[in-house]
């Protein structure tokens, strides 16, 4: 165990020591965008942590899954229904990203 691990001040001076700075960042929320899937954090804790220029952000909270919707797909459950954009839009998010059960439902 180091010295000064229980202690938050001795810590800060100790990681001070070794060019560590660290700092709290206010947010709202935080999103994360892959490849058919977003990741969105509401009310996160975030420490950026900056060890010799490079930043690193530690992020807690609770994630909620969504699916990443394209353009592309949009446009082409609407041509394949028939429908606006914005309804194809909707038929997506409630399929969960399916494009052939958003054309599904909107035929229906």
């Amino acid at each position: 165990m180091f010295p000064g691990m229980g202690n938050p001040k001795q810590m800060q001076r100790m990681m001070k020591q070794f060019g560590i700075k660290s700092e709290e960042l206010p947010a709202e929320k935080v999103t994360i965008e892959s490849s058919g899937k977003k990741i969105v954090i509401n009310n996160p804790q975030i420490t950026v942590i900056d060890m010799k220029g490079q930043k690193t952000y530690t992020i807690m909270g609770e994630e909620t899954l969504e699916s990443a919707i394209s353009e592309e797909d949009v446009k082409m459950v609407a041509e394949q229904a028939g429908v606006g954009e914005e309804k194809a839009r909707k038929a997506l998010k409630e399929a969960d990203g399916d494009i052939a059960e958003a054309i599904t439902k909107l035929k229906e």
